[in-house]
């Protein structure tokens, strides 16, 4: 009995080796064999529009590796690389690269999401996205977004740190109207006087809405709702020509 048992184990171990063997064998010619295509998907926004397209992906892979990836041998392959390497552009929030069972190589792409366009009395012109990630425009796509001009300070990579600083405050008033099915549909434009008073630009109307300071947002765009929703159905939509909420519990108007 001890003696069969003796003979299990050694052929369950024979059995371990030779699937090791066939494993070793297996990654061997895997990485050995060549690429035989690259297949690049950059996830689409919710209107089907791109800031990158694959093209784009294409060009910066070959920028960085000097081929078309095609008929390289695998076990060469830098998928981290790879990766890292198109994270770096601007446009892209996540790069997911691997290699199929037909040697193919997959690219997939998700998109930075701009969520207002930066047009400074300095000549800046950019996005923010959602994380305040600054993105240059694209040559594929203007994203309709919402459109900040005026004196409004320079990027800089903490300008979410500074308490003082006029890009902070936009960037904070941008995201609370995003946060506002009614806003977000009402907003089209912001300004920043020279005096850091923001002033809300309406699809509707010709009329300026002026804010004053972030100060007390959640109150002075409250007031603005009402105002729209309840007053201006029977006043019209083009009866005034300001509509100021820098005074407490207060909406002052002028034609």
């Amino acid at each position: 009995m001890f003696y069969n048992l003796r003979i299990k184990q050694v052929l369950f171990i024979c059995f371990l080796a030779v699937v090791a063997l066939l494993l070793y064998a297996a990654i061997g010619r895997k990485k050995n064999s060549f690429a035989h295509a690259v297949e690049v998907e950059v996830r689409a926004f919710k209107d089907g529009k791109k800031l990158i397209s694959e093209s784009d992906v294409r060009q910066t892979l070959l920028r960085s590796f000097g081929n078309t990836l095609e008929g390289t041998e695998l076990g060469r392959l830098e998928i981290e690389r790879m990766e890292r390497v198109l994270e770096e552009d601007p446009f892209v929030l996540d790069a997911e690269a691997y290699v199929d069972q037909q040697n193919t190589i997959h690219i997939k792409i998700d998109q930075r999401e701009p969520v207002i366009r930066i047009l400074d009395n300095n000549g800046g012109n950019y996005y923010l996205d959602q994380d305040a990630v600054k993105m240059p425009p694209s040559k594929n796509y203007s994203a309709r977004v919402i459109v900040a001009t005026g004196n409004i300070a320079p990027y800089t990579l903490d300008f979410l740190k500074k308490k003082k600083n006029t890009l902070h405050d936009l960037y904070t008033l941008t995201q609370t109207i995003l946060e506002d099915e009614f806003l977000t549909a009402f907003v089209q434009q912001i300004h920043v006087t020279n005096s850091d008073d923001f002033i809300l630009i309406p699809l509707i109307g010709d009329q300026e809405i002026i804010l004053g300071s972030v100060k007390k947002l959640d109150d002075k765009l409250n007031r603005l709702k009402i105002f729209y929703q309840e007053g201006m159905p029977y006043t019209g939509w083009n009866k005034y020509r300001s509509i100021n909420l820098k005074y407490s519990g207060q909406v002052v108007c002028k034609r």
